[in-house]
């Protein structure tokens, strides 16, 4: 349904059909009667792509992520509620969890509360077997993925490639004749899974083979990240260096090593606070929130204000050297 199909089931133009839903004082009761009945009985829910451009517009974006307790979470919101609210629109923010029925309520919660668009904050969000919930939600408003990938009709999605950041480490860590590296990891989401693919591709691409052992499923907890490293050790496991797909993955591993008496180089991901406040301070990927926020804002300002704007932009990760690691980046 659309405003059009409104209007001619109700037997009204559609300015008409416009002035009732934007609360306009021009209507009798009995037309905006008539017509609420319409859009209550096909549970119609305006398209925000063209409320946007219309100065009744709620101004309100919906927001979801998994966990704002995460460190990567927390930074992204908070960067892009601040953006949002410079470029004058108020914020709805819902954590969803990781369960697939919540994420589906949640954004059916945000359709509800009529929403101008949606920002999906993270890869979690791209299901393996069924993303129609984001295609449903996308025919209604913008969808705007940061650092994700989900490649459907009104989805546009702003993200880093991590893939290739992983695989240049493993060649930085390679020239520096380390052979035997551990891959630590916590859960495959698309951002996961990219990481991995970069592993394998970089050991891969430095003829370096690919020993199953030293890549590591995790919980992500510096308690038991230590407490596996440490049964490594402890097993003779061998390996050279650390690579981690999260900051806190990466930290655990440092403190396994510490206790062990052992000295390796140890690189992290996402650049988050805690690399920076641990001891040593550990090098980590910056896989540039920075950079995708402001530009998934510029993004969706556009597509509201009727612009053209791509479906999808990649940004270069940076790695960022502290005390854990360094190289001369040649």
């Amino acid at each position: 349904m659309n405003i059009y199909d409104i209007a001619q089931r109700s037997g009204v133009s559609i300015a008409t059909v416009s002035r009732v839903m934007n609360g306009s004082p021009n209507v009798s009761a009995a037309t905006r009667e008539k017509v609420m009945a319409v859009i209550e009985q096909e549970d119609y829910i305006p398209n925000a792509f063209a409320r946007g451009l219309n100065l009744n517009s709620m101004k309100i974006i919906g927001i979801l992520c998994t966990d704002i307790a995460d460190t990567f979470y927390a930074k992204a919101v908070s960067l892009v509620e601040g953006l949002l609210r410079r470029n004058g629109f108020d914020a709805l923010l819902c954590c969803t969890g990781n369960d697939l029925e919540d994420k589906k309520k949640y954004l059916e919660l945000l359709l509800a509360k009529r929403v101008d668009a949606v920002i999906l904050i993270g890869s979690a969000f791209k299901e393996n077997v069924d993303n129609s919930h984001i295609e449903n939600a996308a025919k209604q408003v913008p969808v705007i993925i940061i650092n994700g990938l989900v490649e459907l009709p009104g989805t546009y999605c702003v993200t880093c490639d991590e893939q290739s950041a992983v695989a240049q480490n493993v060649a930085l860590l390679n020239r520096q004749k380390h052979r035997d590296i551990l891959y630590l990891y916590d859960i495959l989401t698309y951002s996961g899974c990219s990481k991995l693919s970069g592993y394998r591709a970089g050991m891969k691409q430095c003829g370096l083979p690919i020993n199953e052992n030293l890549i590591v499923q995790v919980p992500k907890s510096v308690d038991e990240v230590k407490r596996r490293v440490l049964s490594l050790l402890e097993s003779g496991v061998s390996f050279s260096a650390v690579m981690a797909s999260e900051d806190l993955l990466a930290i655990g591993a440092m403190k396994a090593l510490q206790e062990f008496g052992r000295s390796a180089p140890v690189i992290g991901f996402n650049n988050s606070i805690l690399s920076e406040c641990c001891s040593p301070s550990l090098t980590s990927v910056d896989n540039m929130l920075d950079t995708l926020c402001p530009a998934a804002i510029s993004m969706l300002t556009g597509i509201l204000e009727g612009k053209s704007v791509p479906q999808k932009m990649v940004i270069s990760a940076t790695l960022v050297q502290r005390d854990t690691f360094h190289t001369d980046l040649q």
